[in-house]
């Protein structure tokens, strides 16, 4: 079994590349991000957290719909690069975080893991979303999305990943989209 991809390894990434998976470039990457948007609805979020936020390129489309947003990723470097791509924008907030150890205490209306929770053990993930349930305001929504495409490189595979968080929660699943290369649930709290 592989073991979670600690913060060393993402420094490295970042320490080679200032956007180590193209996020500002790809074509995959932009049409993703606007169909994880066009999920939400619509809606406007009074409160929201962004967990492996990057150099923020997704967290500045997500912004306009958030009243207060925080971002949070592992790597230092990367949370350097996203609070300069996101200096004009007030109502966000990025830090420099490792969840599930270092959750952010609610409510959150929305919690966005995109391309994230395939980097941890599969006892992590449930540790996670505990963590996201316990801190989602009712009515609030979880939106995950992540890579379908098969790799030995981290823990899990994205489609382990969502049949984790939509078996073992206690959240609603709204909306799954399953596309070759990702997969999207949304999982929302009726409580």
């Amino acid at each position: 079994m592989i073991e979670r991809l600690d913060r060393r390894y993402f420094e490295e990434l970042y320490g080679s590349s200032p956007d180590p998976w193209g996020f500002e470039t790809s074509a995959y990457e932009h049409r993703k991000y606007e169909r994880t948007l066009a999920a939400l609805g619509g809606h406007r979020f009074s409160r929201a957290l962004e967990v492996g936020s990057s150099i923020g390129v997704f967290t500045e489309m997500l912004a306009p719909l958030c009243n207060e947003l925080i971002a949070v990723d592992t790597s230092q470097r990367a949370v350097e690069l996203s609070r300069a791509r996101l200096s004009l924008h007030t109502n966000v907030r990025v830090e420099r975080r490792t969840l599930p150890e270092e959750m952010l205490e609610g409510p959150f209306d929305l919690i966005v893991a995109s391309e994230v929770l395939y980097y941890l053990t599969r006892e992590l993930v449930l540790e996670a979303l505990a963590c996201f349930e316990e801190a989602l305001a009712p009515g609030g929504m979880l939106l995950a999305v992540h890579w379908r495409k098969e790799t030995r490189t981290y823990p899990l595979q994205g489609d382990e990943v969502h049949w984790l968080l939509v078996e073992n929660s206690r959240l609603t699943n709204t909306r799954s989209i399953v596309k070759p290369e990702y997969r999207l649930d949304l999982l929302e709290n009726s409580s």
